[in-house]
This record gives structure tokens, C-alpha cells and sequence, in this order.
């Protein structure tokens, strides 16, 4: 039987998992790696009980490349909606893409107004905002 393909991902990170020791703790073993330091443009660090990100601006974060996205996934509570994961276009990496964690600002009591537009779920609400202003992740 053949071994399952591992799937590498590329992760934009603006918060904790900056931190080598934090991605080391919450990968475990797992395989990770700095790919560089990058900007996400259209969207901006917006602080809370957690930091996550609101429309316009840009923020400063760093590109991780790993297999272990499911273990992201628990780290930043997709499965309980604090956060949801999204994929931007990059600009000047690999793959052309890279998801991206955007939490839920009334679950994570952030300092300021965010409004993301639309009524449905906030995933299909950011989702649709990067598709259609110009979002992307370029090197730094």
C-alpha cells in the first residue's frame, strides 16, 4: 500500500507562531521551516485577546512552510470558529498561494471596529473581501 501524500503548505504568520520556540511547541516534531520574512498587503494587525486581521493596510509577519496545517488548525481553534483559514496569492514565493489565520474580532475582543462586508460566515466574508481587493503576501 502506498504511503499517503504529504501535503507542504505555505502558512502567513503575524502573531505567536512568528516565535521559533512557540512553532516548535505547537508543531511538535513536525517539519517546519522559515521560508522568509513577508508583507501581507490589504489587510492590517488589529490587537485583541489574540491578534488577527481586519481590512486595509498591511502587516509584517514571516512565511512558514510545514506539513502540519491540521496541527495549526487546532492551535488557532478553526474547529471551535475563533479562527478561520484562508488561502492569499503570493507574490515572489513558490507556490502561489499561502492560507492565512483571520480570527473572529467579536470572540476575540480586539481594540477596534472591524467590519468584514457581508452577513454570512466570516469565512466566506474574508474570503470574499481577498478576492476582490488586490490581498496579497509578498518577501520582505
Amino acid at each position: 500500500m502506498a504511503e499517503p501524500e504529504v501535503r507542504v503548505v505555505h502558512v502567513f504568520v503575524y502573531g505567536t507562531l512568528t516565535d521559533p520556540d512557540r512553532v516548535d511547541e505547537v508543531l511538535a516534531a513536525r517539519t517546519w521551516s522559515f521560508v522568509g520574512d513577508a508583507t501581507l498587503r490589504g489587510l492590517r494587525r488589529v490587537d485583541g485577546r489574540y491578534p488577527t486581521l481586519a481590512p486595509g493596510g498591511e502587516v509584517d509577519g514571516r512565511l512558514l512552510e510545514t506539513d502540519a496545517v491540521d496541527a495549526l488548525d487546532a492551535y488557532e481553534g478553526v474547529a471551535r470558529g475563533l479562527y478561520v483559514r484562508v488561502d492569499v496569492p503570493t507574490a515572489g514565493f513558490e507556490d502561489g498561494t499561502a492560507a492565512v489565520y483571520v480570527g473572529d474580532p467579536d470572540r476575540l475582543d480586539v481594540t477596534e471596529s472591524v467590519a468584514w462586508p457581508g452577513d454570512d460566515d466570516l469565512g466566506a466574508r474574508v474570503r470574499r473581501y481577498v478576492d476582490a481587493n488586490d490581498v496579497s503576501i509578498v518577501p520582505r
